[in-house]
């Protein structure tokens, strides 16, 4: 199907913050459907493990349904793997969805953790088949859609590294401690996503859920977990979008302190309050991708976007990953409903 011809630039001017003649669709996080994955024939297990696979799958979503953008890799394993995790990919033959999780930390507690990083990240655990998947899909569409890639935030990083509930209680017990790990982790999400944009992508997104308002107070928010966004954000070339999951109205004006180029949030933040405390921010959201996009009907659906369009955001987006088995009819009509809407 495709977008315009000029989808790629309206995208850019967006996160360039220039004027566009419309709301753009799109996402900085994983998109594959299951629909993309039978058109080339692949299970979704094996994705994760293939560059030609993995720029496939991002590349069927635009192609089916013109989704303004190309996004690799799907699942949160990447870094930690290249930082000594064991990741289980769940590649028992079948075609059952199951994102790659984390099946051995490194350590169990901060105190124990032993952080080696590789003395060079480009060729450790699955960063170079994420390199090259970036690669193959700047030259199959560079010139007519973005390409997007992303990392995890310092703490959600350090939460896969070790165990999350040890993680959460040192950071009110050994702020010190904590702080010393998440300053070494920016500095490597720094190190990666640098790798990310000379491979090709036009902008990188940083994912911090595990620091959502649910779990973290907005005052461990400002004095925790904002330094170290701000660093990593001072160190990745602009475009940049911050994304973190939940309710993040207590903490969206300290969002916009990180130095992120564009905020992303999910289904359950209060665009329209958002956009009151931020009115010049770019704010972008917030489709449900899971109760509306994958269990509601295209009518839903373009009721659902059609509020959303009311809230002012500057680009619509899923609250997080698009749920791989959204059916097709639905997401025509969400690319449907943008397409008559979406107009300035």
């Amino acid at each position: 199907m495709g977008t315009n011809g000029n989808g790629r630039q309206e995208v850019l001017d967006l996160l360039q913050h220039k004027a566009t003649s419309r709301i753009p669709c799109f996402s900085g996080m994983g998109n594959v459907t299951t629909s993309g994955l039978a058109e080339y024939g692949y299970r979704f297990a094996e994705i994760h493990v293939d560059a030609e696979k993995m720029a496939n799958a991002a590349l069927a979503t635009y192609r089916q349904f013109g989704f303004e953008c190309v996004v690799v890799p799907f699942d949160m394993g990447i870094e930690a793997g290249a930082l000594g995790c064991v990741v289980n990919y769940y590649d028992d033959g079948s075609s059952r969805i199951i994102y790659p999780t984390i099946k051995g930390k490194v350590s169990e507690t901060i105190a124990d953790l032993k952080l080696q990083v590789p003395a060079d990240l480009a060729t450790a655990g699955r960063i170079p088949l994420v390199l090259e998947a970036i690669a193959k899909l700047k030259a199959k569409v560079g010139g007519e859609v973005a390409i997007g890639s992303w990392v995890l935030g310092p703490f959600t990083l350090a939460g896969q590294l070790t165990d999350l509930n040890d993680l959460l209680k040192s950071s009110y017990k050994k702020p010190a401690m904590v702080n010393d790990l998440l300053s070494t982790l920016a500095r490597v999400l720094i190190d990666i996503a640098g790798l990310y944009r000379s491979a090709g992508a036009d902008f990188i997104t940083v994912r911090e859920m595990g620091a959502t308002s649910d779990v973290i107070s907005p005052r461990m928010f400002e004095s925790l977990i904002l330094p170290h966004l701000q660093t990593v954000f001072r160190g990745i070339p602009s475009p940049t979008v911050l994304h973190i999951c939940g309710d993040t109205n207590p903490i969206v004006t300290l969002m916009a302190q990180s130095g992120a180029d564009a905020l992303s949030v999910d289904q359950k933040n209060d665009l329209a309050a958002s956009r009151g405390k931020l009115p010049d921010a770019l704010l972008f959201g917030n489709i449900d991708p899971y109760n509306l996009l994958v269990q509601g009907t295209p009518e839903a659906i373009q009721a659902g976007i059609r509020s959303i369009l009311a809230n002012g955001p500057d680009a619509v987006w899923p609250g997080c990953d698009i749920w791989p088995e959204v059916p097709p009819a639905n997401f025509k009509a969400l690319m449907d409903t943008m397409q008559a809407h979406g107009r300035k």
